[in-house]
């Protein structure tokens, strides 16, 4: 079906060779590393290759160590001499050794299938003995002199880390590509040709930054954008595990609004731990499974682990089992916390069987202060939040800002995010931005704000020879990353014109406008002709009729319209707007419809139903005139209604051919509540982007329940707290890029589009493209493969092809 498409891409293919970032196919493994590979190891081999031991220089400490001996071939244990050596029944080389039990059947099943999964093995976890103890307390750092003028905090710091590892500098990226990263990063959209186009004109030299201000003032962007962050790190969704059986409970209202508002983080957190009302109270409530639960997953459990990972950077999952083998962690800590959330009496319980011992609410780190366990659960909750956001407690600061220099960096300072207790490339760098972010008063977007003004961040990407390692990272700048789920079909809709019409997440997406005057509350009413016992006739249909007198001329205006369950709104007898889906009301943007003097609106409205049902229009308007004077107009009784319905013709309707006579007063309706719901929903925020000109936000996959195209790009179920999104493609992934339905009628949409945009043009069309979807014109070899392939009359199925070919390049992929 895709022959041209995938031509074009096997000839790009060397376009695929792409710096600091692996696309490897992998399959998920299979194998519990944590739970199942490393129990055994303890007990049977890291006495004797652990720690500082490595008998027969062979060590388990680290996956690099077990590769580097050649004992083990990843995904092949036949040849695998561990495996030998495990089963052997020699007293002079098997292992363990004689002295010691043999391991069991079912262990070296074990091994065989965790080396059949490439030695899957997690970032986080050694067996080494460690030294390093990460800080309780923040610290702000001395920041080394400038270099070159080069005044900015971050870059003072990573200068002097640079120097001191003899490495040069990372050069600066073209204004095309720190566009396109800048914009991806803060909103995650795509800039738009005019966007681009003003910004390489521009010649001020603040214009990254001044850039970067309106990114982060863009605050529906931004929040729509930041929603995936914090729904992943605080497991929230619209549907999936517990929601049918009200197990669950979404905090998306209270998240959303929190975003919109750049509510301060330690604000959120507070509200997140010690709920003061019910909007943010799912979060600690967690997953209610249904059936016999493990005691690791009980509620007041999920609590400890929750509030660990999310705010702490702490792995509390293997300590709610038993002491942790990956920190100091231990099983009565990961009680502790879980009591403070407990309403009853808690018993540990260590690998699923109780002790007999009864857990204590307490913190952490009782330096900084200490839960009271005998004060009710509400004060426990409100203690733990202020001991969690105290000002002393630099943890909580740095594990943020760590996890926002990965958003933009690709890499954390600490790595993995979900490991606070490893030590950071740069000591001074965290704790720089931990530092800064509390003197900002918890300022998320001044973080960020920070990290992009930053030399460092708007430097060329680091080149990465295979994939990527965690062992002894050295910065050399930031590190491409693959696009989210979100980021990458928000950006094909953008592209195609195919975002869905309305989204499934219980939110408000409000203008600022919205919320300091109340300039678009709606009072318009729902209106008809007559009705026949309290009904509108089936297949009825009828116009509407308003007339107004402006002043002065329109500078400004909008409308909001919807009409169960079809119109057609004429201003001065022009066709201006039309649905058939009342659940999408409609917004149109009045100044240039509407004139000085008299004016008349007209609605064509039917009610497209065999039977008799109820039928309503519903119409709301501002309108900003030159005498800086304001005009509401509104769907009410002073409207006319005809029955008399005269055809439109080339989108104009002569309604003054209606007999004055013939217009009658209209009905108001009283409204059905799912009118009233899409109203309230959706309408002022419609109201207001089309008053002031903006066009109506593009719905977001972060507002949107996750579906399989969604998975196998990487988004997560979120039953748990996810951190870090898949930095590889899997086979999965793979097959949808390529052959996916609902991305294939995406490209086909996005394609008559392309063409229309580019006048069937070949040359301006392939331009289009690759500014649009790669912020940057096509070079010589990409516009003669195109233009060779497409040719003069390209088709619309040559241009989907097309669109899917660049699509899929790993520069549109990433974020870099």
């Amino acid at each position: 079906m895709l022959s041209l498409g995938f031509r074009i891409t096997a000839v790009i293919g060397c376009l695929w060779a792409s710096p600091g970032i692996a696309l490897a196919v992998t399959d998920s493994a299979a194998v519990d590393f944590a739970h199942e590979v490393v129990p055994i190891l303890k007990r049977n081999c890291t006495h004797c290759h652990g720690g500082r031991e490595a008998k027969g220089d062979f060590s388990f400490n680290t996956r690099a160590d077990v590769l580097d001996s050649g004992f083990v071939e990843p995904g092949d244990p036949d040849t695998s001499y561990l495996l030998e050596l495990v089963a052997s029944s020699d007293p002079d080389s098997q292992m363990p050794p004689a002295d010691r039990p043999r391991m069991s059947p079912d262990e070296i099943a074990v091994l065989r299938r965790w080396i059949e999964n490439d030695v899957n093995w997690d970032e986080d976890f050694t067996f080494e003995i460690q030294t390093y103890e990460p800080p309780l307390r923040p610290r702000t750092p001395h920041l080394p002199a400038p270099q070159e003028d080069r005044n900015h905090p971050i870059d003072r710091i990573l200068d002097a880390y640079l120097a001191e590892q003899n490495l040069t500098r990372p050069p600066s990226v073209d204004d095309r590509v720190f566009l396109r990263r800048v914009s991806l990063d803060l909103i995650g959209l795509l800039p738009t040709r005019e966007q681009l186009d003003a910004f390489i004109e521009d010649s001020d030299p603040n214009k990254r930054q001044r850039v970067i201000d309106q990114l982060l003032a863009d605050r529906i962007g931004y929040a729509d954008h930041w929603l995936t962050f914090f729904n992943d790190l605080l497991r929230n969704d619209y549907s999936g595990t517990g929601f049918i059986t009200g197990g669950r409970t979404q905090i998306s209202a209270w998240l959303y609004q929190s975003l919109l508002d750049n509510k301060p983080f330690d604000q959120l957190a507070r509200e997140l731990i010690a709920p003061p009302t019910s909007e943010s109270q799912g979060y600690i409530d967690g997953i209610k499974w249904r059936g016999e639960v493990s005691a690791g997953q009980t509620l007041p459990i999920q609590f400890s682990q929750s509030i660990s990972q999310s705010f702490l950077g702490i792995n509390m999952k293997c300590a709610s089992c038993h002491d942790s083998f990956v920190d100091h962690w231990t099983l009565k800590d990961a009680y502790g916390l879980a009591a403070i959330y407990a309403e009853e009496t808690l018993e540990l319980h260590r690998c699923d069987k109780p002790t007999g011992e009864t857990a204590e609410a307490a913190w952490l780190f009782p330096e900084l202060g200490q839960v009271d366990p005998d004060a009710p659960r509400p004060q426990r909750l409100q203690q733990l939040a202020a001991l969690m956001t105290h000002p002393e407690n630099g943890r909580f600061a740095r594990t943020i800002v760590n996890r926002l220099w990965y958003c933009l960096m690709g890499r954390g300072i600490v790595h993995p995010l979900d490991s606070m207790k490893n030590e950071p490339w740069s000591e001074d760098l965290l704790d720089y931005l931990a530092s800064d972010l509390i003197a900002s008063g918890y300022d998320l977007k001044a973080t960020l704000r920070r990290i992009a003004t930053s030399a460092a961040y708007q430097s060329r990407s680091e080149v990465i020879d295979g994939r990527p390692s965690s062992d002894d990272y050295v910065f050399r700048g930031p590190r491409a990353r693959r696009m989210t789920a979100e980021q990458f079909l928000d950006s094909i809709w953008q592209l195609t014109g195919d975002a869905p019409g309305k989204f499934d997440a219980p939110i408000v997406r409000r203008l600022a406008d919205l919320e300091t005057t109340d300039r678009f509350e709606l009072t318009g009413e729902w209106i008809w002709g007559q009705l026949t016992n309290g009904t509108v006739p089936g297949n009825q249909t009828i116009v509407l009729r308003k007339e107004i007198h402006l002043p002065d001329s329109a500078i400004a205006g909008g409308a909001v319209i919807t009409c169960d369950n079809r119109f057609e709104l004429f201003i001065n007898q022009k066709l201006v707007s039309k649905s058939s889906d009342w659940t999408k009301p409609q917004s149109v943007h009045l100044a240039q419809h509407l004139a000085k003097g008299n004016n008349v609106l007209e609605a064509v409205v039917t009610n497209d139903t065999d039977n008799p049902n109820p039928a309503g229009f519903f119409f709301d308007a501002r309108v900003d005139l030159a005498d800086e004077t304001q005009v509401s107009i509104q769907s009410d009784g002073t409207w006319k209604y005809s029955s008399e319905v005269p055809s439109p013709r080339d989108d104009t309707l002569h309604a003054d051919t209606i007999g004055r006579d013939t217009w009658q007063s209209v009905t108001v309706v009283s409204p059905v509540a799912a009118w009233t719901r899409v109203i309230e929903d959706q309408g002022s925020t419609l109201l207001a982007a089309a008053v002031s000109g903006s066009d109506t936000p593009m719905v977001r996959t972060s507002l949107l329940k996750n579906t399989a195209l969604m998975k196998s790009l990487g988004r997560p179920m979120r039953e748990q707290i996810v951190s870090m999104r898949p930095d590889t493609v899997t086979t999965l992934e793979a097959i949808d890029l390529a052959n996916e339905p609902t991305l294939a009628g995406s490209f086909a949409i996005g394609a008559q589009r392309l063409l229309a945009d580019s006048e069937s043009d070949t040359d301006r069309l392939i331009q289009n493209l690759f500014l649009a979807a790669l912020s940057r014109p096509p070079t010589v070899p990409e516009q003669g493969l195109l233009r060779a392939s497409l040719g003069d009359q390209p088709s619309v199925a040559d241009v989907q092809d097309a669109m899917w070919a660049v699509c899929m390049l790993p520069e549109f992929l990433t974020v870099r």
